[in-house]
């Protein structure tokens, strides 16, 4: 099957060579082809370039893309999209002046979320979570990471682990799946932490890498959480049983959390919305990932990452949704891309490098996603007619996607 998209006003993110990531004055450059084409063969991206070069090329089917942007679809690198029910009441008690921590002290918040999965049938968690997977790839997410952390017992870590696995089985959409037990203490667990991760670490651990249920192992490394010490315990048992550290740090407190992520050469560190000056040093020339979270810093009314101070240090940043009942119940990508321009004051280019190159590499598919470079997946947007991709977080309101391809077929 071979698909010919014609008359491209400008073709985004092209990258000839390919790359892992951008960092620092690089996130300010995007490549682009004015007035180009692109050739789609089966799942792959097969060809590309302006329209005075096209070959002669026999195409199942042409799409006219006069007037309209195309670019590499989203890289969602932090969500939390399975869950049961939601958690409007919070958002109200929040409105009516309780804070994020005062709501998880009289067991809201996660432990909440908790409750309701553990109560919930998986067939019915996974009907839940289709309806957002879906929603999401409409909104031109293109390949997603998926954590647990709603179950905090042994079968519902599982439970939403398989869950992420069926997802992934059925829809056309790449998914990676994080294990996130160490998200909070269960109640029962409350005066036994050592216990809990005990269970973490000699049950849930191997039954997870038996089943292959997972790619990544994540922590959540704050201050009433999880302790630095404790972190660093679970990392490396995650490393032994091979899943790769991503973990949540630095959302309300810089307590260490980085430099232990550096240490187990996290491939992403995420949140960062307090972050030292120390945090940003630690963090030059590793191979670990910033990751911010936008609109979770728009939901709480929190600080947002300092990415104008960061990029300057030299850093690469990557931005994702945060998807979740709690904090940030939205998983449009389009309004993270605008939220990062608005508030943390990045470009639209050190936007979209962020939410496509960078957060394939928070991921581990920048060799298969992120960019237009042959042989990568055919994972894409196709804009309305904008008069520049300026308008996409300009627009901030405004869904101008016109269609989106993933492995080469259109979403329908």
């Amino acid at each position: 099957m071979i698909t010919l998209i014609t008359n491209i006003k400008e073709l985004l993110q092209v990258r000839e060579i390919a790359i892992d990531k951008v960092s620092g004055a690089e996130m300010a450059i995007l490549p682009t082809i004015k007035n180009a084409f692109l050739v789609i063969k089966d799942n792959v991206i097969a060809a590309f370039g302006s329209m005075d070069q096209l070959p002669a090329i026999q195409a199942d089917q042409t799409i006219d893309a006069t007037g309209k942007v195309v670019m590499p679809s989203w890289c969602d690198s932090h969500t939390h999209i399975v869950y049961a029910g939601n958690r409007e009441q919070e958002f109200v008690d929040r409105i009516n002046g309780m804070t994020y921590e005062q709501i998880a002290n009289r067991g809201g918040g996660i432990l909440n979320s908790a409750k309701k999965l553990n109560e919930t049938s998986e067939e019915e968690i996974y009907n839940q979570s289709k309806i957002r997977l879906e929603e999401v790839m409409r909104l031109g997410t293109g390949a997603i990471e998926i954590k647990s952390g709603y179950g905090l017992t042994f079968e519902g870590e599982l439970k939403m682990l398989r869950v992420i696995q069926k997802l992934s089985y059925d829809y056309p959409i790449t998914i990676k799946a994080t294990f996130l037990g160490a998200h909070a203490f269960p109640l029962e667990f409350k005066e036994n932490p050592k216990g809990y991760i005990d269970l973490i670490i000699t049950e849930m651990l191997p039954k997870i890498a038996e089943n292959k249920l997972a790619d990544f192992i994540d922590v959540f490394c704050e201050t009433g959480y999880f302790s630095v010490e404790e972190t660093e315990q679970i990392m490396e048992a995650g490393i032994k049983f091979g899943l790769k550290p991503k973990i949540h740090v630095n959302q309300f407190n810089s307590i260490g959390g980085i430099q232990a992520g550096v240490k187990y050469n996290a491939l992403s560190v995420d949140h960062l919305e307090v972050m030292k000056q120390e945090d940003i040093e630690t963090l030059k020339n590793t191979v670990t990932m910033p990751l911010a979270l936008p609109s979770c810093s728009y939901f709480l009314s929190i600080p947002y990452t300092p990415a104008r101070d960061m990029i300057a240090a030299g850093l690469p940043l990557a931005i994702a949704t945060d998807y979740n009942p709690g904090s940030t119940p939205s998983g449009n990508m389009n309004f993270v891309v605008a939220t990062a321009c608005i508030k943390m004051k990045m470009t639209p280019e050190e936007a979209i490098n962020a939410a496509t190159i960078n957060g394939a590499y928070a991921m581990g598919i920048s060799n298969t996603h992120g960019s237009i470079t042959i042989g990568k997946k055919a994972n894409l947007i196709i804009t309305k007619a904008i008069s520049s991709y300026y308008q996409l977080p300009y627009a901030f309101g405004s869904n101008l996607i016109d269609s989106v391809f993933i492995e080469g077929k259109i979403v329908v």
